[in-house]
């Protein structure tokens, strides 16, 4: 064989295999532009670390792998495209249609993991910081809201992308909407009225509420999409279905900021002469009180002659809101006034009646002669 035609069979080789070096090419830049970018985004992630926002860490966590996810789809689509020309399977007609969804894919994944962090974020910022704007359990119901959101779009785009049409599938969706709602409106009713609960926030779960139009009154124990459960004082679960929550007027003392001592308190009569003493030693003790919270309206006054009384009235507020602690202040309180009262040499009045005896004339016997 001379030169001529081994240069010959050469070229036709290299003609004929070309693609076989086109495709190890692609998956080697793959390879290396996975690496380069892996490599630039660790960095730029470490610098990013040094910072206190947490959102601009959270665009690059979330990033890492779609990016990867993007290159090696884009690398693997175009070697098959490369073999295509190869070959006449009808495997690869779908091609195309991969790399559409693909991408789709990738995005709806990237939207996720941004929806997941940021919800990671609220939860530790109120964890840290103590502010109630977002409670744990209205953040991850508004992020499952928003996944759901991602994910029915991204399948939308994706049924378009494969040829089929969305306008007849949303056509059909509000056909059947229309008669699901007609035939689950009470459930629509909780789902919308849990969903009120969660953005509107009157209570959340652990907060003692009650509410007299429906008789209800116990701690929150759990907030579901159609029924919320009430601990009872009584330690019984009580279901209620959300939708009841938008009908009735609900107080959540679990919010009060200060906790009431309103207390109605009399003396004799015969003691109504240190009255003014009393109530003024009553208002200095409770000024002085350290649980007591003097920026709050403090009131002690003589304000009523009753049957078997002269009375006076308290009304102050405690700084603690907790149950027992409050009673425990409220007793010391009542017992400090007692000793007040009797160190003035009076006493607590209690019922009595007085009962007057008219003094009859004394009648002279007549004489008898």
């Amino acid at each position: 064989m001379n030169i001529e035609e081994l240069v010959k069979n050469m070229n036709l080789f290299n003609s004929e295999y070309a693609w076989v070096s086109q495709v190890f090419i692609i998956v080697f830049g793959s390879l290396v532009l996975d690496f380069m970018q892996k490599h630039l985004i660790n960095k730029l992630h470490k610098k990013l670390e040094q910072t206190k926002n947490a959102w601009d860490d959270l665009f690059i966590i979330s990033a890492k792998k779609p990016l990867t996810y993007m290159i090696w789809l884009m690398g693997f689509t175009l070697a098959a495209e490369i073999v295509q020309k190869q070959s006449d399977a009808a495997i690869f007609s779908i091609i195309t249609s991969v790399r559409e969804i693909g991408v789709i894919v990738i995005i709806m994944i990237f939207l996720l993991s941004i929806v997941k962090g940021a919800q990671d974020i609220f939860i530790e910022h109120e964890n840290e910081t103590g502010e109630k704007d977002f409670d744990k359990h209205t953040v991850e119901a508004i992020s499952k809201l928003f996944r759901a959101s991602i994910i029915i779009t991204s399948s939308l785009v994706m049924l378009q992308t494969l040829g089929y049409s969305i306008s007849g599938v949303l056509a059909f969706g509000g056909i059947g909407g229309v008669a699901v709602g007609f035939a689950a409106k009470d459930m629509l009713a909780n789902f919308f009225g849990g969903l009120m609960i969660y953005l509107e926030r009157p209570f959340k779960i652990g907060d003692w509420i009650r509410s007299n139009d429906r008789d209800i009154e116990g701690t929150v124990e759990h907030i579901g999409w159609r029924l919320t459960r009430i601990r009872t004082f009584d330690k019984r679960p009580l279901y209620v279905p959300n939708s009841v929550f938008s009908n009735i007027a609900v107080e959540n003392p679990s919010r009060m900021t200060n906790r009431r001592i309103y207390e109605t308190i009399g003396i004799r009569y015969d003691d109504a002469d240190k009255m003014q003493k009393i109530t003024a030693e009553v208002k200095q003790m409770l000024l002085s009180h350290p649980e007591i919270d003097s920026q709050q309206t403090l009131i002690v006054n003589f304000n009523k002659f009753a049957s078997s009384s002269v009375d006076f009235f308290v009304y102050t507020f405690t700084k603690t809101t907790e149950w027992v602690k409050f009673h425990e202040i409220k007793q010391e309180i009542l017992l400090n006034i007692m000793g007040i009262i009797e160190k003035n040499d009076a006493q607590i009045a209690f019922p009595t009646s007085t009962l007057h005896v008219q003094t009859m004339p004394e009648v002279t016997a007549p004489e008898i002669n």
